[in-house]
């Protein structure tokens, strides 16, 4: 550990942060309420194509601190790829009186096991989602920036069973650090367990004992607000679950990152590892999908559009078929609640009583 007034020091920076603010036209993201018993006290906000089907895909997207799920959504462009594809959204959202930097409390232990805290809100949303919009179960991925990649790595371990996949972008190996100096340690990668420890620790965190989710890590080489090792740690944690060589299957190198890959003996890849050259902290975005932003860095690679093909995320059946039917009515593409349609007129609303009757939603 490192010494005390280091990790003074680092906490005062923290608390002089304020949210990023990125610009946007408006939210494309709606409330999600009444989810659960909620124990760690987050927020909750969706973004549902109208062109959903029954059986597509649900992703998860934990933003960082200092961040809001609409900033993260706007610049990570990841609602626009679901209308483009066709799956559904879930961005859990931290508040200031859970953390003043409004950072996922990844490393705090009663919000970092199942069925507690945190860990349990999370999850208490995607089962609402689920239901809610005939969510495929075997199609759940989940990803997140920073303190929201730590808590990835928290909701894989302690809900393996949920997820087909997740990525961890700048993030941490799951269980680490118990305490913020740990916490800090961990980013600047001193101390920690290593090898079976690391593994016994996603081993420890449900009974689960496979099949277990893919896994993406992505990682600026100039990262230094979490250091690179975090991302070889993350690979060590999960290898050998998977039953996987030290070494990777593949290498390639491109033009301003590495992407290595380990697969079974079938082919089928199972963890990748993309390390971004001279990239600092954040999420590696491209113009053409996002917007650049704080964290949010523009180095060609659109890690959103990136992961969609990894997971195959392109909707089976593009049929439409109605959603979240209790809380949502649909004006023209987008969510907008009852109270708000009542407001927009004569011609408007008899669109719309006409969608819902031919729907079955309304007689």
């Amino acid at each position: 550990m490192r010494n005390l007034s280091d990790t003074i020091n680092r906490l005062a920076a923290f608390k002089s942060m304020k949210a990023v603010q990125i610009p946007r036209a408006g939210t494309r993201l709606l409330p999600l309420a009444d989810f659960g018993s909620n124990p760690g006290a987050l927020a909750g906000k969706i973004h549902i194509p109208s062109n959903l089907a029954a059986g597509a895909a649900l992703v998860v997207v934990l933003h960082g601190c200092t961040q809001t799920a609409d900033g993260y959504d706007l610049s990570a462009g990841w609602s626009r790829l679901a209308d483009e594809l066709g799956f559904a959204l879930l961005f859990p959202e931290q508040r200031r009186l859970n953390n003043a930097n409004l950072c996922f409390n990844w490393f705090v232990p009663e919000d970092c096991a199942r069925d507690s805290g945190e860990a349990l809100s999370i999850r208490q949303m995607i089962g609402k989602v689920v239901e809610d919009c005939a969510i495929d179960p075997k199609r759940i991925f989940i990803n997140g920036l920073s303190a929201g990649g730590a808590m990835t790595s928290v909701m894989l371990a302690t809900y393996p069973e949920l997820f087909a996949g997740g990525a961890i972008i700048a993030g941490l190996p799951h269980g680490t650090a118990t305490s913020i100096p740990e916490a800090f340690d961990r980013m600047r990668g001193h101390g920690g367990p290593s090898g079976k420890a690391l593994q016994a620790l996603v081993e420890r965190a449900s009974r689960h004992a496979g099949p277990w989710p893919t896994l993406s890590i992505l990682h600026g080489t100039a990262d230094a607000t979490v250091a690179v090792s975090n991302a070889d740690a993350i690979v060590e944690q999960w290898r050998g679950l998977h039953g996987l060589a030290a070494a990777p299957s593949s290498v390639v190198k491109s033009k301003n990152h590495t992407r290595k890959a380990w697969t079974k003996a079938d082919g089928t890849e199972v963890i990748t590892q993309y390390l971004i050259d001279g990239m600092g902290h954040g999420t590696p975005i491209s113009a053409t999908d996002g917007v650049a932003a704080p964290f949010m860095l523009d180095v060609g690679l659109s890690s959103t559009r990136e992961l969609a093909q990894m997971w195959k995320l392109q909707a089976r059946d593009r049929r439409a078929r109605p959603f979240y039917k209790p809380n949502f009515t649909l004006i023209g593409d987008r969510m907008t609640s009852p109270d708000s349609a009542k407001t927009t007129g004569t011609g408007i609303r008899e669109t719309i009583e006409k969608a819902l009757r031919s729907a079955g939603l309304l007689r």
